[in-house]
């Protein structure tokens, strides 16, 4: 029975609910100007803290209504204002709410409603504006949809603390593009928030260094601009240094940290400028450390990889800094059993986000091993290292699993590693598995730690040819994206370097000849560069020159011709000389370039030509042909001394480049012999 009892009881309280929600919202229609004020102060303290009355408002209709009497000119200034309180505390509850007040177009009333000369009201339009824009789910173009409301809200910032605090922190939200920054840096945002960091106001301080911070954040022009400007007579990087300080709060110090990391990564500040080297670079480090909450750590670590990827001396001073290397392993323990947090609430917040650390850790630990090979030795000794980054591979969060085979790629630039760890861990397995099935930025990682693994002094690469890895990486030659075709190919080159014959023709049979002239002709020139790579590669040693060559010869001719004849940078052009060189090494290929009078004139024109490569690599290929001890060397001397290359090698024994003249005088000697 009590079954029973239960349904109609639940159903008589919602409607108890609704009913006093009905009421405040019936209240707003009273056609008595007190009453209505009355009954938006009553629905203001009906609200706060209470998520359910936020939503019962929200779906009786108090949101447009609200709306209406907070635009009417006739209402009072006063009720005006209540109105927008109300409106920022309905914001203050779910995304779900967020989501209501944005469809009521909340966002252009309320721009509206700056345009008052109130402060009282301009500053509770601002609180709500702020609420609502700092939410995830609100669109920030809605911010620059109107071009007179970014130089009117630069206008509102001499007003108060509060308007400098609101619209700095809806800027610093709303900045997420380039050209977001470009308009707020067009209106003027660094003249008018450079003085807000040293305002009495701790918060206003806050948001105006984050504005800074995602303003500078891969911005050379702005970056290039904030190294010269002068608050108070004191130059904005020492402002940032000052604000770096131990004694200041974790959250400035790391924020300060961020904006001095992004003006020295726009090229603003030198990498060996003291304040990245004494005083960033350590701050970071410091952030790392377990004293420090989860999100500090995080944020610290981030920070410090991307601050110092592209600067090995960076990465070598930072290895050495508090233990950094050690320090980081912590990232993977947390939390743990002993844990020393006490709040219940926090330990659940950072078990949930634990994986964050992880991921901050790889990245780091991938930054800090870019170059040195002495700090990648350090990690990788570093204990559980391998298994820890194989587990990352397979984690379920793809910002996991994409960090980790970021580490993993960082390190197989080591020849020692590719040999050892890699080896003893088998990490070729997992990389397997990742490389299944996706996303593409996680396939660009995987695919470019593969080709480390197929180098030929990798012992990995042995067991990879058996898993069938060919037909992968001939789909990665379709790809799209111009990563993956690069990566696809670049393996496929990695694993034809001094292969067996076996492996050669499954390539070419797995390719296909009609892929590969695709790829000769991509509009990509790093996929083209591997595509010849890779030719010459298949095109080495005799047996398999003339064997590729008689199935082949005469889409390969072809495809070089194409290139000899077209707009190609001088690489290109050398790549595409040397696969000549090579087939002009065979023994029946060479009569491909024999008999067609053609190439045999391209290769006279690159012996002339201006450029030292062109030159060597063509006169590599007359070498070839004219070599003494081989069959039929008679009539092709005698064949391509009418055609005057004898001339030619005579005049290259000349040549001032030493490597040029020696091929030349080599060549020549085929000739006396």
């Amino acid at each position: 029975m009590a079954c029973l009892l239960e349904a109609p009881l639940r159903i008589s309280v919602l409607s108890e609910v609704t009913a006093t929600s009905r009421h405040y919202v019936d209240r707003l229609f009273d056609p008595d100007p007190q009453k209505v004020l009355q009954g938006v102060i009553d629905m203001k303290n009906a609200v706060i803290g209470n998520n359910k009355q936020k939503a019962n408002l929200i779906v009786l209709g108090a949101v447009p209504r609200l709306l209406y009497l907070l635009q009417q000119s006739s209402s009072s200034l006063e009720l005006r204002t209540e109105c927008a309180v109300v409106l920022g505390s309905l914001a203050m509850g779910t995304e779900n709410n967020i989501k209501s007040l944005v469809d009521c177009h909340i966002i252009p009333a309320l721009l509206q409603g700056l345009l008052c000369p109130d402060l009282i009201f301009i500053e509770a339009c601002l609180r709500c504006l702020r609420t609502v824009f700092i939410s995830p789910v609100t669109p920030v173009q809605l911010l620059y949809t109107d071009p007179t409301v970014i130089p009117h809200l630069m206008s509102l910032l001499s007003r108060s603390q509060r308007t400098q605090e609101y619209i700095t922190q809806i800027f610093s939200h709303c900045c997420k593009t380039p050209e977001h920054q470009t308009v707020l840096f067009n209106h003027g945002a660094i003249q008018n928030i450079a003085p807000l960091l040293i305002s009495p106001s701790y918060k206003v301080r806050m948001q105006a260094l984050k504005c800074f911070s995602v303003l500078a954040y891969e911005n050379t022009q702005v970056s290039m601009t904030l190294v010269n400007v002068l608050v108070d007579g004191e130059l904005l990087s020492q402002v940032f240094v000052r604000m770096m300080q131990r004694d200041q709060p974790i959250e400035m110090q790391l924020t300060a940290a961020k904006c001095l990391t992004y003006m020295c990564r726009a090229g603003a500040i030198r990498t060996d400028d003291s304040c990245i080297v004494l005083k960033t670079l350590p701050c970071l480090v410091r952030m790392c450390s377990k004293e420090h909450l989860l999100e500090e750590r995080v944020e610290g670590a981030e920070t410090l990889a991307y601050l110092m990827e592209p600067d090995v001396e960076l990465q070598r001073i930072a290895s050495t800094t508090d233990h950094l290397v050690a320090m980081l392993a912590d990232y993977f323990k947390y939390p743990s059993s002993v844990s020393a947090i006490t709040d219940i609430k926090r330990l659940d917040h950072d078990l949930k986000h634990a994986h964050e650390l992880r991921q901050a850790a790889f990245k780091l630990y991938a930054s800090l091993g870019s170059n040195d090979e002495d700090i990648r030795k350090k990690i990788t000794e570093t204990e559980n290292m391998m298994d820890r980054i194989v587990s990352g591979l397979s984690e379920s969060s793809i910002k996991v699993r994409l960090a980790a085979v970021r580490c993993l790629h960082s390190l197989s630039r080591s020849v020692q590693q590719l040999r050892t760890s890699f080896h003893d861990h088998a990490v070729w397995k997992p990389l397997m598995k990742l490389l299944q099935n996706a996303p593409d930025e996680v396939l660009v990682m995987a695919s470019s730690t593969l080709c480390n693994l197929l180098l030929e002094f990798s012992p990995s690469k042995e067991p990879i040819l058996e898993s069938g890895v060919i037909e992968l990486l001939c789909s990665l030659t379709q790809s799209d994206s111009p990563a993956l075709r690069v990566n696809g190919i670049w393996a496929l080159m990695n694993m034809a370097f001094q292969a067996d014959q076996k492996v050669k023709v499954e390539i070419v049979r797995c390719l296909g000849t009609e892929q590969l002239f695709r790829l000769l002709s991509d509009p990509d020139t790093n996929v083209l560069m591997k595509t010849l790579g890779l030719l010459r590669n298949l095109l080495s040693t005799r047996p398999h020159i003339d064997q590729i060559m008689s199935s082949h010869g005469k889409q390969i001719m072809q495809a070089v011709t194409l290139i000899l004849e077209a707009e190609h940078s001088i690489e290109v052009k050398e790549q595409t000389l040397c696969i000549l060189a090579n087939i002009a090494d065979g023994n029946t290929a060479k009569e491909l370039i024999m008999t067609n009078d053609d190439m045999l004139q391209k290769i006279k024109y690159y012996m002339g030509h201006s450029n030292v490569k062109l030159q060597l690599a063509a006169t590599f290929c007359i070498s070839n042909l004219i070599w003494n001890e081989e069959d039929g060397s008679q009539e092709r001397q005698d064949k391509l001394r009418e055609m005057g290359f004898v001339d030619i090698l005579h005049k290259l024994t000349q040549a001032s480049d030493p490597n040029l003249s020696d091929r030349a005088k080599t060549a020549m000697q085929q000739y006396l012999a």
